[in-house]
């Protein structure tokens, strides 16, 4: 009862904001990955801007949602393929808390950080609003490493995208800023 009524709170929060920004939908490729700075589990924070010079995947979840899982699992294992030049992050809001992704680390192996939000990064990255209120998940964002969301993939696109396609970009990505110097 309480899990539903915190994540009704931070939906209508969500929306309040949306509507005070006068925002019109979720942000897409070829704009400034609005900046953050959240805290992991162990209270290290993460700021976006950090992370300056190498390609992000940016992923707003839920521990609990299986297409979450999913991706978190495949990000993880690209993780692993790519290299330094490669971050992941994910994202959880409410209902999620310390000890919920402290299981989904444990259980799924994740070695890249989670962070926590209480809706305010999110909503700066989907951009709820009237016509758009609800939040479906995952959410995948692929920065690169000059900060413009290059992609964006909302849960249905998240589900269906190949590992190949994502590692593809990512190595595109990785090539420009090589070509650039």
């Amino acid at each position: 009862m309480l899990g539903r009524t915190l994540r009704r709170i931070a939906i209508a929060g969500l929306v309040l904001l949306a509507q005070a920004a006068d925002v019109t939908g979720p942000i897409g490729a070829g704009r400034r990955a609005p900046g953050f700075a959240l805290p992991d589990l162990y209270f290290r924070y993460h700021d976006l801007a950090d992370y300056r010079g190498k390609v992000v995947l940016l992923e707003i979840m839920q521990t609990r949602c299986p297409k979450c899982q999913k991706l978190s699992q495949t990000l993880e294992k690209l993780k692993s393929e790519l290299g330094a030049g490669v971050e992941v992050l994910g994202v959880v809001n409410p209902p999620d808390n310390q000890q919920s992704v402290a299981a989904f680390i444990d259980q799924f192996k994740i070695t890249t950080p989670i962070l926590f939000d209480c809706g305010q990064m999110a909503a700066s990255y989907l951009r709820p609003n009237p016509r758009q209120p609800q939040i479906h998940l995952p959410h995948l964002y692929v920065i690169d490493q000059q900060g413009i969301i290059r992609a964006h993939y909302d849960p249905d696109q998240a589900e269906a995208l190949q590992p190949e396609a994502l590692r593809d970009l990512v190595r595109r990505l990785l090539m420009e800023k090589h070509q650039k110097r």
